[in-house]
């Protein structure tokens, strides 16, 4: 087994010497953590590439998280880009949605609120060429409870929509136990579907 040692690193170090274990033919891991961004992102990045985790609190403040292969893995792109491999139209045409403020314009911030609300309600217009959301900085407010847009953002991941959260952000915000909708993520998977997408949108 490897040990992995990323305490003291933020998002999204962990989750690249993670990956470049595997690269490097790693089946069984040990990692250590100090943050619980760090600890989610890891986990969900080793559990998508077929391995089983598992981890538990130590002295000193960090996590030891093990995993070990059960399936065979994918790709970081196969990864990145699920869940439009089950659609030819969202492989020709990938829109993003890059959302960093819980507030759409400047004035009013009630009237943003409502305004962001909106929006993301009417994003399913888009139709099937809107393939992810992704929430930075004071957007990953919009995924905490209680929130006005919680419904809208629902709504997009039933319909297939990938909802990414970014984890570092959540943690700054103290809001990761309150993360309602989406997927906790890191910077790695954030640069490499902005790279994926066919357009961006940032409002």
């Amino acid at each position: 087994m490897i040990l992995v040692d990323c305490r003291g690193l933020t998002c999204p170090q962990p989750v690249i010497r993670c990956r470049d274990s595997l690269a490097e033919g790693a089946t069984a891991l040990e990692i250590l953590v100090d943050n619980d961004a760090a600890r989610e992102n890891v986990a969900r990045f080793l559990r998508g590439r077929g391995f089983e985790v598992a981890w538990a609190a130590e002295n000193g403040g960090f996590w030891r998280l093990t995993a070990r292969a059960e399936n065979q893995a994918v790709t970081d792109d196969e990864k990145t880009a699920a869940p439009e491999a089950a659609s030819a139209t969202r492989r020709e045409t990938r829109t993003l949605v890059l959302v960093t403020t819980e507030t759409l314009g400047r004035g009013d911030e009630e009237l943003g609120g409502k305004l962001m609300a909106n929006f993301l309600t009417t994003l399913p217009e888009l139709g099937a060429r809107l393939w992810r959301l992704v929430l930075l900085n004071g957007g990953v407010k919009l995924a905490a409870r209680p929130g006005p847009a919680l419904d809208a953002l629902r709504n997009l991941a039933q319909n297939n929509v990938s909802v990414l959260v970014c984890g570092t952000c959540l943690a700054h915000y103290g809001l990761l136990e309150a993360k309602a909708v989406g997927e906790t993520s890191n910077m790695l998977d954030i640069v490499t579907s902005l790279d994926l997408a066919d357009k961006i949108i940032r409002p």
